[in-house]
């Protein structure tokens, strides 16, 4: 089993700006250190507690203080921005990291960023899928290219000056592009079928029931058989909210505590989730009210906390669960306390895992 890391992220709301940022990176560098194979990283303009607004620019900033881990977008949300613009701030970050780079894509999430970008009532699946189709035409064709789409419209045919290099968008370091990656934040995925055909990559989401996690391996692989391709359990990433400590009490406390910052991210979620309607996610039965869904309910689910040994014991039951998967995804969450924090990356790196993996 590899270890990633993934964070969205969520903070508390008045937390000095600075002081997030910089936690955040050091926790993708310790995750360098630790040897996690890749680190991605989420982005929203218009939500105070998930305060990274664009998650290209971050990765930027560890492109030269880390050495091994693959950085990447989680994800960019592909109508709150021309494709014109991925498309060329993309593959100069790919340069930039030598080629360390996964490519995650979605439609977005957040409906706040939606409205403030002007696509809310807009098709965003729609658009979704006309803005990467643009990226990878940008990427694979030579200019002056001919785009023309429901959404935008892309060319440099009457501005094209190639000999010098005018009206020429730039491609990535990696050939024919870097590695295109999409979440699956819901049960029994359609969309896993048609990204698996197209041979991107899957993330099961943290806040998702194991049971929900389950459905997404049928999904991916009935898309890879569908072109003739033999699905890979190690391609899919799951992700996880975990927290280790040195001694029980610790964990319980900072996992599930009044001041835990497992609880600030849940309560964040769950209060999103009901509001758009998808409070299923924290159903073992669609059947139940939303009422129904509490967030200690949800920590006692979706938390997985404890000494290495316990962990260990629990990310076994999962993968009993819901199959065989390649990578684990720490989900990152705020530094309440750092030191607690980082020694909970490091257990999962040197004293989980090889119990795991030993297993």
């Amino acid at each position: 089993m590899h270890l990633g890391y993934f964070t969205m992220p969520i903070h508390p709301v008045g937390k000095d700006w600075r002081q997030c940022l910089r936690e955040d990176r050091e926790a993708f560098i310790l995750a360098d250190e630790l040897g996690f194979t890749e680190g991605y990283v989420g982005e929203h303009a218009t939500d105070a507690a998930e305060n990274i607004t664009s998650c290209a620019l971050f990765i930027a900033t560890l492109a030269g203080v880390t050495q091994s881990i693959r950085l990447g977008t989680g994800t960019v949300n592909m109508p709150n921005t021309h494709p014109a613009a991925v498309a060329s701030q993309i593959a100069m970050l790919d340069h930039l990291l030598d080629g360390r780079f996964n490519f995650g894509i979605s439609p977005g999430g957040l409906l706040s960023d939606a409205e403030a970008f002007g696509n809310l009532d807009k098709d965003r699946t729609a658009m979704f899928v006309e803005a990467i189709d643009m990226v990878l035409a940008i990427w694979t064709q030579d200019p002056p290219y001919d785009l023309k789409g429901r959404f935008w419209e892309i060319s440099t045919r009457r501005t094209l000056l190639e000999e010098i290099g005018q009206g020429v968008l730039p491609r990535p370091l990696q050939k024919p592009y870097p590695p295109v990656v999409v979440t699956a934040v819901a049960p029994h995925s359609k969309g896993l079928v048609s990204a698996a055909a197209r041979g991107w990559l899957p993330i099961s989401a943290n806040f998702l029931l194991p049971q929900w996690v389950a459905t997404h391996w049928p999904q991916y692989a009935e898309g890879r058989r569908s072109v003739g391709a033999v699905p890979d359990p190690g391609d899919w990433r799951v992700a996880r909210s975990v927290f280790v400590a040195d001694d029980l009490a610790t964990a319980r406390e900072y996992a599930l505590g009044p001041a835990s910052p497992y609880r600030h991210y849940f309560k964040q979620i769950v209060t999103k989730m009901k509001k758009n309607g998808r409070a299923v996610l924290f159903k073992e039965d669609p059947a139940e009210s939303d009422e129904s869904v509490t967030l200690d309910g949800v920590l006692d689910k979706l938390v997985i906390w404890g000494t290495p040994d316990k962990v260990a014991d629990e990310l076994l039951a999962l993968r009993e669960r819901v199959g065989d998967f390649g990578t684990l995804l720490y989900a990152g969450k705020d530094w309440v306390d750092p030191a607690l924090a980082r020694r909970s990356m490091v257990l999962l790196a040197e004293q989980v895992k090889p119990r795991v993996d030993a297993a």
